[in-house]
C-alpha cells in the first residue's frame, strides 16, 4: 500500500492537531531534574504553576481549561511532579509542578462531583495544546509511581526523586524509570475500501471501535499489527502504513496508528475472537453514516476517531454517545 500519487488521502500521516494527546506545549526541561533543591527553588520562583491532579483528574477553572494555582497556592500533597516550562503564549516558559492531593485536599477546591474536576479521555481534544501537554504528563507520570511503591527489582520500597522522573530502592540505591507500553491500533480496509469495526467485550452494546493490542517482546511494529489483526478477526492483512503515535495514559500505553488492507492473495473469513472482539462489521463511508443513531464511534481524544476520521475524509458527527 503506497502514498504516491493517485492513492487514498488517508494514507498520509496524521498532523499532530488532528491527534490531541500529541499536542504538548511544553519543554520537560530535563536537566533541571538533577538539582536536590528543585522543588524548593520552584516553591519561590513567582513564576511557577501548578495542577492539581487527584484520582486521574485534573482541577479546571470556569472556562474547562486546567485551573494552574500560582507558586504561593499552598497545597497538601504527598507527591509533587515537575513536568517541565510550558511552550507558548498561555504562559511561555513558566515551570509547572503537578501536584498529586488525597481526598481530603481535592474537596477543599471542589466537591468529588463537581465539574470542576475534569477527566483527560473525556476532555483531552477540548484543551490547548500547552494544557493537553501538561495532562497528559501529568497523569502518565502519576499512574507509574501509584504502580511502583516498591522496586520490581528488589521488591524494597521506593522513594521519588529527580523531580519525579526517577524512583530508588530506599536500601540499595538503585533506580527505576518510568516506562510506556507500545501499542498498535489499526484501520482496515477490504477491496471496496470498506473500513472494519470491531465490539470490545468490555463494552456497552453498540460501541465500535478499530482493532488494538499491545506489541509482544522482540516484534516489530508492523507484524504486531499483522499478529492482532488476525487474532482478534481472522484476517489476514498486508502493507501496514504509519500515520502516527499518541499517548495514552491510561495507564501506560503509546498509541501507533497505523492503515493496512486486507491481502488480496489470502482467503479470509471474517471471525471475531469470541473472547476480546464480539462482533466485527464492515462499513463503507455511507453504512457508517447511515449506522450513527445505532452505533457509538470512540471519543475524539483517540487516535481511533482521528483515523476513523481520516478514512471517512472528515470530521463525524456523533449522534450517539461512546
Amino acid at each position: 500500500m503506497s502514498t504516491d500519487a493517485g492513492s487514498p488521502s488517508y494514507l498520509s500521516p496524521l498532523p499532530v492537531s488532528a491527534l490531541p494527546l500529541s499536542r504538548h506545549g511544553l519543554d520537560r526541561d530535563y536537566l533541571s531534574r538533577s538539582d536536590p533543591d528543585l522543588f524548593e527553588s520552584l516553591r519561590r520562583d513567582p513564576r511557577m504553576l501548578q495542577l492539581v491532579l487527584w484520582k486521574g483528574k485534573a482541577l479546571l477553572d470556569p472556562s474547562g481549561a486546567l485551573d494552574l494555582l500560582p507558586h504561593d497556592a499552598e497545597v497538601d500533597s504527598a507527591l509533587r511532579l515537575y513536568l517541565g516550562r510550558s511552550v507558548g503564549s498561555d504562559s511561555p516558559d513558566d515551570p509547572v509542578v503537578a501536584v498529586i492531593v488525597d481526598d481530603a485536599a481535592a474537596a477543599s477546591f471542589a466537591s468529588p462531583e463537581s465539574e470542576r474536576w475534569g477527566d483527560l479521555r473525556a476532555l483531552g481534544s477540548t484543551f490547548s495544546d500547552r494544557d493537553a501537554g501538561l495532562f497528559t504528563a501529568a497523569l502518565a507520570l502519576a499512574n507509574w509511581h501509584d504502580s511502583h511503591p516498591f522496586s520490581p527489582r528488589t521488591g524494597m520500597a521506593t522513594v521519588s526523586g529527580q523531580g519525579g522522573w526517577v524512583r530508588t530502592d530506599t536500601e540499595s540505591g538503585r533506580e527505576v524509570f518510568p516506562r510506556t507500553d507500545p501499542a498498535i491500533i489499526v484501520g482496515i480496509v477490504d477491496a471496496e475500501d470498506r473500513i472494519l469495526l470491531g465490539h470490545n467485550a468490555m463494552w456497552p452494546a453498540n460501541r465500535y471501535s478499530l482493532l488494538a493490542g499491545f506489541v509482544e517482546p522482540g516484534e516489530s511494529l508492523e507484524s504486531a499489527v499483522a499478529r492482532e489483526v488476525f487474532e482478534e478477526s481472522g484476517i489476514r492483512v498486508v502493507d501496514p502504513v504509519y500515520l502516527g503515535s499518541q499517548p495514552w495514559p491510561f495507564p501506560a500505553s503509546l498509541m501507533l496508528g497505523f492503515m493496512a488492507r486486507v491481502d488480496p492473495a489470502l482467503e479470509s473469513i471474517l471471525t471475531p475472537d469470541g473472547a476480546e472482539i464480539l462482533d466485527l462489521r464492515w462499513f463503507s463511508r455511507d453504512e457508517l453514516t447511515e449506522s450513527l443513531d445505532d452505533i457509538g464511534l470512540p471519543g475524539h481524544t483517540s487516535i481511533a476517531r482521528a483515523i476513523i476520521e481520516h478514512w471517512y475524509g472528515g470530521p463525524i458527527a456523533d449522534r450517539r454517545q461512546w
